[in-house]
């Protein structure tokens, strides 16, 4: 999920993230989540989650609480519409590094 934040409200993402993450914790099928920061564009974020399947990551986006807090983002936080993108269990991984070619 790529989110980019209207800038001076960064920190109000990362407490409400961090609540989110609780939830999302005991939730059925939830592995693992991390919330990653851009270096460049400071108001760039990034989460990654793992689900133990495709359902378990359905029922979540369909939940509740994730309606919630996509409301509160929405008329909050977010400058503009998140950028979700789902994948298989097999990772998509290049060959060579585009930056190091040695």
């Amino acid at each position: 999920m790529n989110y980019e934040i209207i800038k001076g409200m960064e920190k109000e993402f990362e407490t409400v993230f961090a609540k989110v993450l609780e939830v999302m914790g005991k939730m059925d099928g939830h592995v693992k989540t991390t919330l990653y920061h851009g270096v460049v564009d400071p108001s760039s974020y990034l989460i990654i989650s793992e689900w133990s399947s495709k359902d378990s990551f359905d029922a979540f986006t369909g939940s509740e609480q994730f309606k919630n807090v996509t409301d509160w983002g929405k008329s909050k936080v977010l400058a503009s519409r998140p950028v979700h993108e789902i994948y298989g269990a097999e990772p998509v991984r290049s060959q060579t590094c585009p930056v190091h070619t040695a």
